[in-house]
């Protein structure tokens, strides 16, 4: 039976564990390592099959750009696949942009493997994740729908097992443009390379919560974030005295922190917030709701 509809899709957010600078490449992307940890919070979108080709977007939270990346990555496959069916695409918007959470690049994701179904496309996973690259850095992993080790400009992408855990975020009132702090003349781009077989499960418990000072790995772009916007280091200081860690996601602004379960159930997240911060519990995830949408 063909599809028409497919309904509450989702679009889970990421964690950058740690995120490491370790150079620049000719055409100016900076080369990075990460550990990139999906979490359960997410968009919700909504797919419904046109028969006119055309392509539209309907926000139900909050107004998204003209032109999203979700609209960018229906006419991408559109247009590589040639199919003649369009989609109406709704959005429930619940991560917030410029927080360093993937929110934009998931969404697009969820669409890419959303449309390779409602279109019947049959596209393979490692097709889609060369469409999902033109349209960002971040949306392969998305695709590949595993916690991964993340190197290059974030397209090279190695599975890793990664415990669940168990996070709070916090979201400052501001965000942040990725392109102000990876432009940044302060920005650190020579950190040593870290090889895979230097993180196991030993490495992970000391990433975010390290004992005396020395743990592993850390984000070269908050100290940077942290100087555009005072409001980082406030909320990194606000988890680290609740917590004992904090660390800043991606370009930010949501920093994170790791916690326990008597945490979790004793702990409101939005209690001592400053006005228009969000607090939120999250955990992590093994794999992406979607992983299986994509034959390898």
């Amino acid at each position: 039976m063909t599809l028409r509809t497919l309904l509450d899709v989702p679009a889970p957010a990421k964690l950058n564990l740690f995120l490491h600078v370790i150079g620049r490449r000719p055409d100016g992307h900076h080369l990075l390592q990460s550990v990139f940890v999906l979490i359960d919070w997410a968009d919700t979108l909504h797919f419904e099959r046109r028969s006119d080709a055309r392509l539209t977007r309907h926000d139900l939270t909050a107004a998204l750009p003209a032109d999203d990346l979700c609209l960018r990555a229906a006419r991408a496959l559109q247009t590589a696949s040639g199919t003649t069916w369009g989609a109406d695409i709704s959005i429930v918007k619940h991560v917030p942009w410029g927080a360093g959470l993937g929110g934009g690049s998931s969404d697009a994701a969820s669409t890419l493997l959303a449309l390779n179904r409602l279109w019947s496309l049959n596209w393979s996973r490692s097709r889609l994740h060369a469409l999902g690259l033109t349209l960002g850095a971040d949306v392969p992993f998305f695709i590949g729908g595993e916690n991964a080790w993340v190197e290059g400009i974030g397209e090279q992408l190695t599975p890793i097992t990664v415990p669940v855990q168990s996070f709070m975020l916090i979201k400052p009132a501001i965000s942040i443009e990725t392109r102000a702090v990876f432009a940044h003349p302060g920005l650190a781009r020579d950190t040593p390379r870290a090889i895979l077989e230097g993180f196991d499960a030993h490495a992970f418990q000391d990433l975010i919560a390290p004992k005396a000072g020395a743990g592993w790995g850390r984000n070269d772009l908050q100290p940077v974030a942290e100087l555009l916007h005072p409001e980082v280091s406030e909320a990194v200081g606000f988890l680290q005295s609740r917590f004992g860690n904090g660390r800043m996601s991606g370009s930010g602004s949501a920093v994170f922190a790791r916690a326990g379960m008597k945490e979790v159930g004793a702990v409101a997240p939005e209690n001592g917030l400053p006005a228009g911060w969000t607090g939120r519990w999250c955990r992590s995830l093994l794999e992406h709701p979607l992983r299986a949408w994509a034959a390898d």
